[in-house]
Formats: C-alpha cells, sequence, structure tokens
C-alpha cells in the first residue's frame, strides 16, 4: 500500500462500491486479482480502504496490492487506487442490507459522480446495490443531465437491447408509449451505436407491445408510426416485431440491436440469449456510465460465491466505448 500517487496515461475508471453487506467488495477483488486488468485501465475506487482489506482478509486474498489516493487525477498507473469515502472504520454486516449500506452506496456514488461530471475520471462502473438503492443512485446521476435523451442499453457478447422506457412499473412505463416518444429513443440508440460501437449504419429491430400480434395489430399503432418516422429520418428502424418471433426464432441475429418497449420485455430474453457477464449502461449521456448486470446477492454475501464476469464486462463495456469515441 502506498499514499503517494502519480499520473496515469491509461483511462480512468472510477468504481462505486455498491452496498458494503452485499457482493461487491467481493467481485471487485475477485475482478483486480488478474493483474492484466491494471494493463487496460487505471481503475478508482470510491469506497473505503478498510472495508477492502476487511473482505480480503475474509477470502484470504494476499496478492491485492493498492495505493491511497485523495485525488483521482493523481492516481496511480498499474495499481489499483482507493480514494476513501470517509476515514472511519465501516460497520460491515454481509448478508443485511440496512440504511447505513444504503448510505455509503449513496455516498460513493456522489463523490464519484462529482469526479465523472469534472472530468477527472474517464468512465464510472457502478457495483451492485439493493434496486431501490439503485435506482436512486441512477436518478442522482441522471438529475445532472436533464433535457438529455437518455436510455438504458443491454449489452453482452451477443446482444445489444436497447429499452424505449425507464425502469418503471409496468402500467407507468406503457402509458409512456407513444409514437414521438419510441421516434426519439430510436434517434439516441441509432446515435449511440454509431458513436460507441462504431456501427456506421445499424440496422435496429423494434418490438411491439403485443408479443404474438403484427405490424397491423391496433396495440402496435404507435410503434409503427416512431418506426416510420425514424426510416423518414434515415435511420435503418424495422418492425414492430412480436417479440416471441423476434427471440424464438433468432431473427435478432439478422439486426444490430433490438429495442425492446418496456424492461420487462428485454430482460428476460436477454438473459436467455446471453452469457453469464452482461452489463448495461447509459447511452445519450455525454458522460460515461455502466454497471453489471447483476444483484447485490445478499444471500450469498461473503461466501466466496459471487461470479465477477459481470463486472468484468462492465469494464471492458467502458474500455471499447472509449477507444470508439476517440477513435472520432
Amino acid at each position: 500500500m502506498s499514499e503517494n500517487a502519480t499520473t496515469s496515461p491509461l483511462p480512468r475508471v472510477g468504481i462505486t462500491h455498491g452496498d458494503i453487506n452485499g457482493i461487491s467488495y467481493e467481485i471487485i477483488l475477485k475482478a483486480f486479482s488478474d493483474s492484466r486488468m491494471l494493463g487496460m485501465m487505471t481503475p478508482i475506487l470510491y469506497g473505503q480502504s478498510k472495508a477492502l482489506s476487511y473482505y480480503k482478509k475474509n477470502f484470504g486474498i494476499d496478492e491485492f496490492n493498492y495505493s491511497l489516493t485523495r485525488d483521482a487525477r493523481q492516481s496511480w498507473n498499474q495499481k489499483f487506487n482507493i480514494l476513501n469515502i470517509v476515514e472511519q472504520e465501516l460497520k460491515i454486516d454481509p448478508g443485511v442490507p440496512n440504511a447505513f449500506s444504503a448510505e455509503m452506496s449513496m455516498l460513493s456514488l456522489k463523490k464519484a459522480v462529482s469526479d465523472l461530471n469534472d472530468g477527472f475520471i474517464d468512465a464510472l462502473v457502478m457495483t451492485p446495490s439493493s434496486r431501490p438503492v439503485a435506482k436512486s443512485n441512477i436518478d442522482y446521476l441522471l438529475s445532472y443531465h436533464k433535457g438529455t435523451d437518455v436510455m438504458r442499453v443491454f449489452v453482452s457478447d451477443r446482444l445489444r437491447i436497447g429499452l424505449a422506457t425507464d425502469d418503471l412499473p409496468l402500467r407507468e412505463a406503457l402509458g409512456q408509449l407513444e409514437a414521438r416518444r419510441i421516434a426519439h429513443r430510436l434517434s439516441t440508440f441509432a446515435l449511440a451505436l454509431k458513436k460507441d460501437f462504431n456501427l456506421m449504419s445499424p440496422k435496429i429491430a423494434v418490438l411491439g407491445l403485443d408479443p404474438y400480434s403484427s405490424e397491423l395489430s391496433p396495440e402496435n399503432k404507435a410503434v409503427a408510426e416512431a418506426v416510420a418516422a425514424a426510416c423518414e429520418a434515415g435511420i435503418f428502424a424495422f418492425g414492430p416485431f412480436p417479440s416471441v418471433k423476434m427471440f424464438d426464432s433468432g431473427l435478432w441475429r439478422k439486426y444490430d440491436a433490438v429495442l425492446a418497449l418496456y424492461q420487462e420485455q428485454a430482460a428476460l430474453p436477454f438473459k436467455l440469449l446471453s452469457s453469464e457477464g452482461c452489463a448495461s449502461y447509459w447511452a445519450g449521456l455525454p458522460v460515461l456510465c455502466a454497471a453489471p448486470i447483476q444483484g447485490p446477492e445478499f444471500d450469498i454475501a461473503n461466501t466466496n460465491q459471487a461470479s465477477p464476469d459481470a463486472l468484468r464486462a462492465a469494464f471492458y463495456l467502458v474500455l471499447d466505448i472509449i477507444t470508439n469515441r476517440n477513435a472520432q
């Protein structure tokens, strides 16, 4: 451990520590136990060195060195950096989400978002918190970018699915499915596919509201109007397609991405068709933020059973996007 720092030429990737009573510290330790990760990026954990040491000791991980830094801009290259969000020792109760762990999750997020918005880090990866806390964290991030059309995109090695509506109860999401909103999301998605994935003429399949009905179905009228408007704007949009046909027949393979109308419509097929290591990010933001598609898994916290694959996928995703954006 060192308390000195030096400027890093590698992409600086901030990491929130999520819920300290979940699996976040475990998957962070496992991900960066592979030293090759430090050759691709300079990680900066907005967390607590004593919490890391607690889990490090519990899992018997001896070969894991880190450096303390007080400023993300002066982080160590080729080392794992920690920026302590508090100095006092944290009360850790593995497997038990509580008000204190939620508070620490938000504090980590606030400090990381401040550095992200100021350009002190190049990207942010958020580790798992409980769903209500994670939603509050995202709402906080997006509060700095009001008026920007932002959409969540699921990404795996096989599939990209964008969401036309936010993480809302189904009734609220359905109430937002008007043609103009869907057309805006298609525009945001197409731009992100070009900018972030280097796809110059991306083809986007759009799902319909009814899982079995064709584009002639009355339920799909707004979707069909949005697809037509997107095509007139020069976007290669197709559909609407019944979700059953899209995923059961493998039709999705003919397209660069799929636009789902609400989260439940995307989540199940995405998980079934993707490998274990999957991530998501928020397209349309002027800053880069991603997260593993993985919960805090309180039931296995501190048992050495959590997989770091989804977290690694989130890091690979932001590194690829940084490369593609810098190449333009």
